[in-house]
């Protein structure tokens, strides 16, 4: 069986889907191509039963759809599966097609993904990781104690809670009173995103500290994510990643939707700011083409009691 599987340029859309690819390459002699933009695709380099990933670098016009369009018109699919919600499947020979338009509905995305292939229970995000990857996170994570994950980075800085507060955060649940007493601290974030990221690297002592930002391959990433005990980010591809490694996942969340975009699975929880969605979006002074955050609503306390009530439920 031939699939064309087509998502999304973001990591974390990227791992949403991730869970229906799971069905799809579980399938008897599936044989699956994935599309994806180039930040997502290494997520895709060692799935099972993924032959092909073609990578769609954006150009002007859209000329990637075109450039795909070219790769993949030579051959008959069994199914087409567009998670970008393109005429690509109407473009291509196939035998069946399942094109994705998104709800605004308070539906989580990975159940929406999910009703396209009318699975129920919708599959959990995948996160699949090489042999070389694993080998290079064990290097990299090596060490005694638990590790904390923090993500203090987004693609866009409304979603970016205060770095000083990260800080103060990361203080208090490392204390000799805190959950995870005396623990390293992993600090992730992507290409370009270092500046950010700074102030809370800055905060740590350089014994405790790892430093995962924008400085190695996303696979490698995504192993040491694995080996950590603790996850704490704002909403973010990195946050999704977390949580299809299956580390106990807290998301921070102000002017993005937890209901379409909280990390998934039983080992995770959300909390947000003071404010809801709707105030913040429709509150006075609100730009979206800002930088500045729109987390202030979230306060260091709220976060800590949201972790350790995290920490307490997974029994770790």
């Amino acid at each position: 069986m031939k699939i064309l599987f087509v998502t999304s340029n973001r990591v974390g859309d990227a791992i949403l889907s991730t869970g229906i690819l799971s069905h799809l390459v579980a399938r008897p002699g599936a044989r699956v191509t994935v599309a994806c933009g180039p930040a997502a695709a290494a997520l895709f380099a060692d799935v099972p039963g993924v032959e092909r990933v073609v990578v769609m670098t954006k150009r002007r016009r859209g000329g990637h759809w075109l450039d795909l369009w070219r790769q993949t018109v030579g051959s008959f699919w069994d199914l087409v599966v567009d998670l970008r919600g393109s005429a690509l499947a109407w473009l291509v020979p196939c035998r069946r097609r399942r094109v994705f338009r998104p709800s605004h509905d308070p539906v989580h995305r990975v159940v929406q993904l999910a009703r396209l292939l009318k699975l129920d229970p919708p599959p959990a995000p995948q996160l699949w990781v090489g042999v070389a990857d694993d080998e290079r996170a064990a290097v990299l994570m090596d060490g005694s104690g638990p590790v904390l994950a923090v993500g203090p980075t987004a693609n866009w800085g409304g979603k970016v809670w205060p770095a000083e507060r990260f800080a103060a955060a990361i203080a208090v649940l490392t204390a000799p009173t805190g959950i995870l007493p005396g623990a390293r601290v992993a600090v992730v974030g992507g290409p370009g995103e270092r500046d950010m990221a700074r102030p809370v690297l800055d905060s740590l002592p350089p014994e405790r500290r790892i430093d995962l930002v924008g400085n190695q391959p996303l696979g490698v990433v995504g192993a040491c994510l694995r080996r950590t005990a603790l996850y704490v980010g704002n909403d973010s591809g990195l946050m999704h990643m977390a949580a299809a490694a299956g580390t106990p996942t807290l998301g921070l969340f102000g002017p993005s939707k937890e209901e379409h975009y909280a990390p998934w699975g039983e080992r995770c929880a959300t909390v947000r700011t003071r404010q809801s969605f709707h105030d913040i979006v429709h509150g006075e002074g609100y730009d979206f083409t800002s930088q500045a955050t729109r987390m202030d609503g979230l306060s260091v306390e709220d976060v800590v009691a949201a972790a350790t009530a995290l920490w307490a439920r997974c029994g770790t």
